[in-house]
């Protein structure tokens, strides 16, 4: 359902998982506050690509975090160059590429348990306002796990379509990838509810 967490002892394996949340958060927002012209993207891009190879994943499993996405990106870069213009087209769709192969990244470098236990740690000092850390560090994980679910929801649908010579369309593509989604989001709440999650 989610991209699938490669073991490994790479300097990116071995750093704690609070330390990777935040600085997959200030990358994302660096990017997206650097790409200020389309050239950016590219080191942007291979910036990415560097991280990557610092955390040893196979060439295959770094395509596998945004290939399925690539349809998707393409619809909004095309979307962009008509209601703006390339250059912002460009930067839009570059920056979010960049974002989901990030978010992929730590995905597959960092164990969920890991992720929970540091979220959840760091959230303790809600409690005092009435703020479950178990609910916080829940919500924030599952929001960096939900970008490779998508990916894939969205690699099904193409290669879906692909298989029964049907055409492509951003509503054909939009509307199943959206469905299954709430689906999967579904499945997962009754799975939730029925550890007691929801008490």
């Amino acid at each position: 359902m989610f991209a699938t967490y490669q073991p490994g002892h790479s300097l990116l394996h071995r750093l704690p998982a609070g330390l990777k949340i935040l600085l997959v958060c200030a990358l994302i927002l660096a990017v997206s506050l650097s790409v200020g012209q389309a050239w950016h993207v590219l080191p942007a891009l291979g910036f990415a690509s560097a991280l990557y190879a610092i955390g040893r994943i196979r060439p295959r499993a770094a395509w596998d975090q945004v290939r399925p996405v690539l349809p998707m990106l393409i619809a909004i870069l095309v979307l962009q160059w008509i209601v703006a213009d390339l250059d912002t087209a460009v930067r839009v769709s570059g920056a979010l590429l960049v974002a989901v192969a990030i978010a992929g990244l730590v995905a597959l470098t960092t164990k969920v348990s890991d992720m929970l236990d540091a979220v959840t740690r760091a959230a303790r000092p809600l409690r005092h306002i009435g703020v479950s850390p178990d609910r916080v560090a829940l919500v924030l994980v599952l929001t960096i796990r939900a970008i490779p679910l998508l990916a894939r929801q969205l690699r099904q649908v193409t290669e879906a379509r692909k298989a029964r010579g049907l055409g492509m369309s951003i509503r054909a593509l939009v509307v199943p990838t959206v469905l299954g989604a709430l689906t999967t989001a579904d499945q997962l709440g009754d799975a939730l509810a029925a550890r007691g999650v929801d008490d």
